[in-house]
C-alpha cells in the first residue's frame, strides 16, 4: 500500500525594523500560497489595532485578512487540522512558547511565517524572535530607509515629543510614523 507523503514543512522567519516591508511580505507569501490553492491561515496579536483589528495592513494600507489572537494558547486552539500554510503577523508581541508551537507546526508538513520586529527600540532582541530566529529554516532580513539621510536603515527609532525615547521607556508601544522612524546605525540614536 503507498503511503501519503507528508509535505516538506518549514518556518520561515521575516524580520527588520519598522517601515521594511515586512507585513507586505506577509501578505506577499499568504496570497502566493492562497493562488496556489493551498490551505492558508494568517494571525496577528489582537493588541496590533493600529489600522485594523482583523487585518493585516501595511503602512500603505494593503490589507489581507486576519484572525487576531490573544495569546500563544489561543493561536495553538485556532489553527485547523487542514492549513497548510500559517502566517503571524508581529511575532515579537507574543511569549517564547510560540517557538515550540511554530517549530512543532513545521514538524507536522505545514509551512510557518513568521513577521516581526527583530530588536525592540533600544536595538535589544524582541520577544520570542532570537528563538524563532535560531529555529528558521530561512530567515529574510529587509531593511527600511532611513528617515534622517536615505541610508538602508536596520533600527526602529521611538519617538516621543520629537526627540529619541529614553533607554528605560516600556518597550511595547503601538504605534506607526507619530511614534517610529527607521534609522541606519549613524543616525539611531537613544537617550540613556
Amino acid at each position: 500500500m503507498a503511503q501519503k507523503i507528508k509535505a516538506e514543512g518549514k518556518l520561515i522567519v521575516v524580520c527588520g525594523s519598522m517601515f521594511a516591508g515586512k507585513s507586505e511580505e506577509v501578505i506577499r507569501r499568504a496570497r502566493r500560497s492562497l493562488y496556489a490553492k493551498r490551505k492558508v491561515q494568517v494571525f496577528k496579536p489582537s493588541i496590533d489595532k493600529r489600522y485594523d483589528e482583523s487585518m493585516v495592513v501595511t503602512h500603505m494600507g494593503v490589507k489581507h485578512e486576519a484572525v487576531p489572537v490573544r495569546n500563544v494558547a489561543e493561536l495553538r486552539t485556532l489553527v485547523l487540522p487542514d492549513t497548510e500554510v500559517v502566517l503571524l503577523e508581529e511575532a515579537q508581541f507574543f511569549d517564547d512558547s510560540l517557538i515550540e508551537l511554530c517549530v512543532q507546526w513545521a514538524d507536522e508538513g505545514r509551512e510557518v511565517i513568521c513577521a516581526g520586529l527583530d530588536q525592540d527600540f533600544r536595538r535589544k532582541p524582541f520577544g520570542p524572535m532570537p528563538g524563532l530566529l535560531a529555529a528558521a529554516d530561512e530567515v529574510v532580513k529587509l531593511r527600511a530607509i532611513c528617515i534622517k539621510c536615505g541610508a538602508p536603515a536596520s533600527h526602529t527609532q521611538r519617538i516621543i515629543d520629537g526627540k529619541p525615547a529614553h533607554k528605560n521607556d516600556p518597550v511595547i508601544l503601538i504605534g506607526a510614523t507619530e511614534s517610529y522612524e527607521a534609522r541606519c546605525r549613524r543616525c539611531f540614536k537613544l537617550r540613556g
